[in-house]
């Protein structure tokens, strides 16, 4: 049994299609399937139960794409093992982070460390919140990003720094002339809102029960870029990181307004508890944690107790 043909069989199974696994690894269909039939007289067993559209894992199919997803993770680790023997800091790097975290937090992180450690071929994935924690705990991702952490099982929580949140509308809006907003001036306006299950979504609801004020949500979205943009043509009003709207309160499209009281959401970061850290990770975590210090001491406030499952 050859690893590439574990591969294969993975992709199949992700894919859902033989075809596509095909291109993935630059092969034919055909071939694909005489590796997965090969694979199956090998095994004794049926691991794909093929229809006419596509195919399906039976049980027994299962059982070894858990254990393929090992082995090719082990095998994927030999070179940076390689590296940390010499303690060398190079190989790959593979992050996951939400989209606010990923596109406007992170990216002077990475020049950094690029510059740093040009060995180092650094991918990010920008992921929904739930998709992070998954990708951490498969070991798809060296480790994750997100806004207020939760404790889940397998998952190990690091701080990082945390986000002011900040009131945004058109500059012509009667907010953009406050100094500071407070919850009731909201009560009558249009607000447009992260989508219900993303946590910073569900941190600004509690905050404004707590004050008795009910947001008036005529628009909902499930990343902060669209959510800017439909504060920019005048359709509401928002709240989103500081961070995320520099170049737009620069560029005069959007009004950033301060909250009072003040509000922050703490970003954590998720590592796959007891997985062991190659010198690229401990790297790039040490220059998340010192760098954000050197910036600004909020940004680097401890990280708050985690939140329990179903509540982040």
């Amino acid at each position: 049994m050859h690893i590439e043909t574990l591969k294969i069989f993975c992709d199949v199974v992700e894919t859902a299609s033989f075809s596509r696994a095909g291109e993935l690894n630059s092969m034919t269909q055909s071939a694909v399937s005489q590796q997965i039939l090969s694979l199956e007289k090998k095994l004794g067993r049926t691991l794909l139960e093929r229809g006419r559209r596509q195919c399906c894992v039976t049980p027994e199919g299962a059982v070894l794409l858990e254990a393929a997803k090992e082995i090719l993770a082990i095998y994927d680790g030999l070179d940076e093992r390689f590296h940390e023997l010499a303690n060398v800091v190079a190989g790959e790097l593979h992050i996951a982070a939400v989209y606010s975290i990923g596109l406007h937090d992170l990216p002077p992180y990475l020049k950094e460390f690029r510059r740093l450690y040009p060995m180092v071929d650094v991918h990010v994935s920008y992921r929904r919140s739930a998709q992070v924690y998954a990708m951490v705990l498969s070991g798809e991702a060296n480790f994750g990003l997100v806004a207020y952490p939760a404790m889940r099982k397998g998952i190990q929580v690091e701080p990082f720094m945390d986000d002011e949140l900040v009131l945004i509308c058109h500059p012509s809006h009667p907010l953009a002339t406050c100094k500071r907003v407070a919850p009731e001036a909201l009560k009558r306006e249009k607000f447009i809102a992260f989508d219900p299950d993303l946590p910073t979504r569900q941190f600004i609801d509690r905050h404004f029960r707590e004050y008795g004020v009910s947001l008036g949500n005529t628009l909902e979205f499930d990343n902060i870029e669209t959510v800017k943009r439909a504060v920019e043509i005048e359709q509401g009003i928002s709240i989103v990181p500081l961070a995320s709207v520099r170049s737009e309160v620069e560029g005069k499209t959007l009004t950033a307004v301060p909250l009072e009281p003040e509000l922050r959401r703490p970003i954590g970061i998720l590592l796959k508890r007891n997985r062991p850290r190659t010198p690229v990770v401990r790297e790039f975590i040490k220059l998340l944690q010192t760098v954000s210090a050197k910036i600004d001491p909020h940004r680097a406030a401890a990280l708050p107790p985690a939140l329990p499952e179903g509540k982040g």
